[in-house]
């Protein structure tokens, strides 16, 4: 099958990014079962407008679209600066000598520090700037700093309604299909993006979604996946996203001779049996996406853990570090544990968790397999966790 590199999203506008259908892994950290793309527009009024760039191993793909549409970019907007959606600037530049980097102040001191560009090729913007392209075509500019890198913004396209969000609502996602086509598999990798790039931004993330509100939007162009021309599907999913949590108990555990898996599966029984809603998660069978994904909707997070060289397990060290790099918006924290001659398990993994302050249980550490009296400890515990659940 062929795939079409250019497609219209409407009369003047163009999609000319490129798919990555082979990616597997994102900064190193995200997993990307659906590959990815980054997504570059072209907007043609009487002036030629470039929205966003391409990562670099994929300029030159890029450029080829961009030289197949047979016109001279006067403008190339930057959205955000990290390199996947600004690493094809240099060569962009050299193609377009007469062309003009259009940001704000944040964006060109990143974008000259991360690409060496020169200062002369910027036209720099405020908030609620406008560049008018002619043929009716204006663009304006909404700064939203910190979502996720602090020089981000939006780029809002009249009389289309189109709204080129960057990261914004986007998702790691390639395809041969300019539109939406399966809202939900778009919704469950969209919210395995905003889970590990947006969550830890949510306040922010929540004034952005506020802004792209109020532009009321036709079109959706994230940096990243497919356009939404039903933009409701994805606003709506942000608005659950960055309000208030009031879901279920998530129990992360690893466990190495059953200890901590029997403690889990007590916990579990008794939040159960109070009504309250319980997703358990065994660390050595879970990516860190998929983590990430559950913290979006949690409430309460129990993370157990057996005593290894009288700390915690690696896994559960890894999820506490997830934790407090992701920032999900947990109101109670619990930790729970087994040892056999002694250690310090559980005050190395409160140690890891920072950055966020939720309302933390006393932690609840036994010896060896549960006895009878852990158990009536342990039931005890998972007691207190459901009334806060309830």
């Amino acid at each position: 099958m062929q795939v079409m590199k250019i497609r219209k999203v409407t009369e003047n506008v163009f999609a000319v990014g490129v798919q990555d259908w082979r990616r597997k892994l994102f900064d190193a950290l995200v997993p990307l079962p659906h590959g990815t793309s980054y997504n570059s527009y072209l907007v043609t009024g009487e002036k030629v407008a470039v929205i966003d760039s391409v990562d670099p191993l994929f300029t030159d793909e890029w450029l080829k679209n961009l030289q197949e549409l047979k016109v001279a970019p006067d403008y190339i907007i930057v959205n955000h600066a990290e390199q996947d959606h600004s690493g094809g600037l240099p060569e962009f530049i050299r193609a377009y000598p007469d062309a003009k980097i259009v940001t704000n102040a944040r964006c060109r001191d990143l974008l000259i520090s991360l690409l060496h560009l020169p200062s002369d090729k910027f036209l720099i913007i405020e908030d609620k700037s406008v560049l008018d392209l002619g043929g009716g075509y204006v663009l304006e500019f909404h700064l939203t700093p910190w979502v996720h890198w602090p020089e981000t913004m939006f780029s809002f396209l009249q009389p289309e309604k189109i709204l080129f969000s960057c990261d914004f609502l986007g998702a790691h996602y390639a395809s041969a299909d300019l539109f939406v086509q399966d809202e939900q598999l778009i919704y469950n990798t969209a919210k395995l993006y905003y889970s590990e790039v947006m969550m830890p931004y949510s306040a922010q993330a929540r004034k952005a979604l506020e802004i792209a509100r109020q532009l009321m939007p036709l079109f959706i162009a994230p940096s990243h996946g497919q356009v939404y021309n039903h933009p409701e599907f994805i606003l709506q999913a942000y608005d659950d996203w960055t309000g208030e949590n009031t879901g279920d108990v998530l129990i992360l555990y690893v466990t190495m001779h059953d200890s901590v898996k029997k403690m889990a599966a007590l916990i579990q029984h008794e939040l159960e049996a109070q009504k309250v809603k319980v997703k358990v998660q065994d660390l050595t069978e879970t990516d860190s996406g998929e983590i990430a994904m559950e913290l979006v909707d949690a409430r309460t997070v129990l993370l157990g853990t057996p005593t290894v060289l009288s700390g915690a397990h690696p896994a559960a060290a890894y999820a506490a570090i997830l934790l407090n790099a992701v920032r999900p918006k947990i109101k109670y924290l619990g930790l729970f544990g087994s040892f056999i001659w002694g250690g310090k398990a559980l005050d190395q993994l409160a140690s890891l968790v920072t950055t966020i302050k939720p309302e933390i249980f006393p932690p609840l550490m036994i010896k060896g397999l549960p006895l009878p009296e852990d158990e009536i400890k342990i039931i005890e515990w998972a007691k207190e966790v459901a009334l806060k659940n309830k």
